[in-house]
């Protein structure tokens, strides 16, 4: 974690003052059902709440710290600085209790809390993301396949797709949060023979965990695997979009751009410049909480019933990943919200190459037509070879050279150029007569391939 990219209240669920506060508390409430069955007194019990519940300050951190690095182990130093507190009742505190059970049971903790922050954090992107979707629902642009003009779409479109996938993001989060939510007091190798299951039940109960059904003295680390993962998962999803807007911003494109305040620089170098700086930061930052799955994973084996190879990737790779992706949905959710869309620059670009974006329309009607789609496919391929030779592009001259025909010249001037050569076909003209195809053309290239736009943004976000 580096402040740059952290959020204050994503890093103070993993700072020391909050760990201990959460360790303190699971000891307590675990003294409270230990008085409850009558194992320690009730006095016991409310003297370590009288006089061990105070602030961990600065000084008390500092005094864990100094007897850790004289013992080496950091449960014990807390137990022992604890005790200083509480006084002779201390030794009724962790009673049949292991390591394991403070440290699994407040890692829990810590990760639904995280959990929380993380689906504010999507929802708070979900809004954003309607609003600029419903914004730009009738945008037209080119959409595009292999980085290739394919067919129209709308930019709304485009942000109603990663919507939804947010939307299915936010459901596995909310999943992830209920599987790690899971409380383990069971003692030494998980069998409770020194502690009763009620301990455990009460201590749960109180830290709005559910009870780990076979903890084996750790809470078993397929749990936390599925959590780090569905982090990682969202973090594609903010990689994808971030893309998206990367490709965009491309000066060759220039469909849509960060936002670029006032006084802004671009670049040390070239004062003109404008670079997707935000975008390309997202894009690093989903590495980050990426490289967290793989060792997830391979904490989910351990040696018999615990070892603790798990416990120095977990203390770093909790604070970092979640850390991590809160300040990235922060970041993507302002990013967007100031995103500038150049609607015109999208039409300039599907009007860009004559036309050919209509291919499979084309392809579609001569088959309905009695002609073979073999055929038909040769047809509508031969005369989209002719528009690109007539923008200069033609695979048969390596070389670049190309001599545009008179064709060329005379199709240079209409606004299709594909549907230009496609009338002055003979087997088109065959198949449909010669002005069909003009007729059916006619004022309705974009509104075709855009008119189901309403139902894809119904099935996205319900009935307007």
């Amino acid at each position: 974690m580096i402040p740059r990219y952290s959020r204050p209240d994503m890093v103070a669920i993993w700072e020391p003052a909050n760990k201990f506060r959460i360790w303190y508390e699971i000891e307590a409430h675990a003294c409270d059902a230990q008085a409850a069955l009558g194992v320690i007194t009730k006095e016991a019990a409310k003297a370590v709440w009288a006089n061990g519940n105070k602030p961990y300050t600065p000084d008390r951190i500092a005094r864990i710290d100094e007897i850790e690095r004289e013992i080496h182990h950091d449960v014990i130093a807390f137990l022992t600085e604890l005790a200083e507190h509480v006084g002779d009742e201390a030794r009724f505190v962790h009673q049949g209790m292991t390591s394991s059970d403070v440290l699994d049971t407040c890692l829990a903790v810590q990760m639904t809390e995280a959990a929380d922050i993380l689906l504010a954090d999507v929802d708070a992107l979900l809004v954003v993301m309607e609003r600029r979707a419903r914004e730009h629902k009738d945008h037209v642009c080119i959409g595009r396949s292999h980085g290739i003009h394919a067919e129209p779409t709308t930019f709304g479109i485009k942000l109603a797709g990663h919507y939804a996938e947010f939307k299915r993001n936010r459901d596995r989060l909310a999943a992830a949060r209920e599987e790690v939510a899971t409380c383990a007091i069971s003692g030494a190798v998980g069998t409770f023979a020194n502690i009763d299951p009620a301990v455990e039940a009460h201590v749960a109960e109180k830290m709005g965990l559910a009870i780990e059904t076979v903890s084996t003295q750790v809470i078993p680390r397929d749990r936390h695997a599925a959590f780090f993962s569905t982090l990682a998962i969202v973090a594609g999803g903010i990689e994808r979009l971030a893309t998206e807007i990367r490709h965009l911003q491309r000066s060759e494109v220039r469909e849509a751009q960060e936002f670029f305040a006032k006084g802004q620089k671009g670049s040390s170098a070239m004062p003109h410049k404008r670079n997707p700086i935000l975008t390309e930061n997202l894009t690093g930052l989903a590495r980050i909480v990426r490289m967290a799955v793989v060792p997830a994973l391979e904490n989910i084996t351990l040696w018999h019933e615990r070892d603790i190879s798990h416990s120095s990737v977990e203390r770093m790779i909790a604070p970092d990943s979640t850390v991590t992706l809160d300040f990235a949905l922060a970041r993507m959710t302002s990013m967007l919200d100031k995103l500038v869309v150049y609607p015109a620059s999208m039409l300039e670009n599907l009007q860009q190459f004559g036309g050919l974006h209509d291919s499979q329309r084309v392809l579609l009607i001569l088959t309905q037509n009695g002609v073979s789609r073999e055929v038909a496919y040769a047809i509508v391929q031969r005369n989209a070879m002719k528009v690109w030779r007539s923008y200069g592009i033609d695979p048969d001259n390596p070389d670049g050279t190309v001599e545009p025909t008179p064709e060329d010249k005379d199709a240079a001037g209409h606004e299709s150029r594909f549907l230009f050569y496609l009338t002055h076909d003979e087997e088109v003209a065959e198949a449909l007569g010669a002005d069909k195809l003009a007729e059916m053309f006619e004022g309705q290239s974009t509104a075709f391939h855009t008119k189901h736009a309403d139902t894809i943004f119904e099935r996205v976000f319900g009935k307007a």
